[in-house]
């Protein structure tokens, strides 16, 4: 199912977009960002987020992005943003001309972690698709939309009943460019099931 636009809402509008019936056009602001705490020691809860609002259990959200990333930490994906202090998203992250970041933050209860696999900087276009199983969630990529490959699953605490989930862009440091998202879709969840160890009594 094709995702409506109008559904859509913004957390922290930013300046500078663009919406059209099947796309999404943001030039991100610099020092903008989505981190909480870890030994870096600093917070930043700033970055525009536009999602969709459901108390569905069972789906996968598919969009592809476009970016023009060019400096270090740029960076556009998919997110599910809670709250401040609860939330997830999948992204690439640029680093330099030879490399960039493609990777996942899950963050519960104002604690946020970091896994990311190194992709070459030339990368500019990559698709995601977000699930839900109940309070548990999976982030997959692809480079085609066809074939998806797992990049995270996880558990969000605060991750039941109604959630907003969407996409994001934003540059942490003294950067702008411009993140365009298309082929946002709702299908029926492509997460199955496990089908190994059975559940524990």
């Amino acid at each position: 199912m094709k995702l409506e636009m109008k559904a859509m809402k913004w957390t922290r509008k930013p300046k500078d977009y663009n919406i059209t019936s099947d796309k999404v056009e943001i030039i991100t602001a610099p020092h903008t960002d989505l981190w909480q705490r870890t030994y870096y020691h600093f917070r930043n809860d700033n970055a525009p987020v536009l999602q969709i609002s459901t108390d569905e259990k069972y789906f996968s959200f598919i969009v592809k992005t476009e970016f023009e990333s060019k400096k270090r930490f740029d960076q556009c994906g998919v997110v599910m943003y809670l709250d401040g202090e609860n939330w997830l998203k999948g992204s690439i992250e640029y680093e330099n001309e030879q490399f960039q970041h493609l990777g996942s933050v899950v963050t519960n209860m104002g604690y946020s972690d970091w896994a990311t696999t190194v992709i070459d900087a030339s990368v500019k276009s990559m698709w995601y698709r977000f699930s839900r199983r109940e309070d548990d969630y999976c982030i997959e990529c692809s480079d085609d939309g066809i074939h998806f490959k797992q990049m995270r699953i996880c558990h969000m605490w605060n991750g039941q009943g109604t959630i907003s989930f969407g996409i994001y862009a934003c540059s942490p440091e003294d950067s702008s460019f411009k993140a365009t998202f298309t082929n946002m879709q709702i299908t029926e969840c492509q997460w199955y099931a496990h089908d190994g160890q059975s559940p524990d009594d």
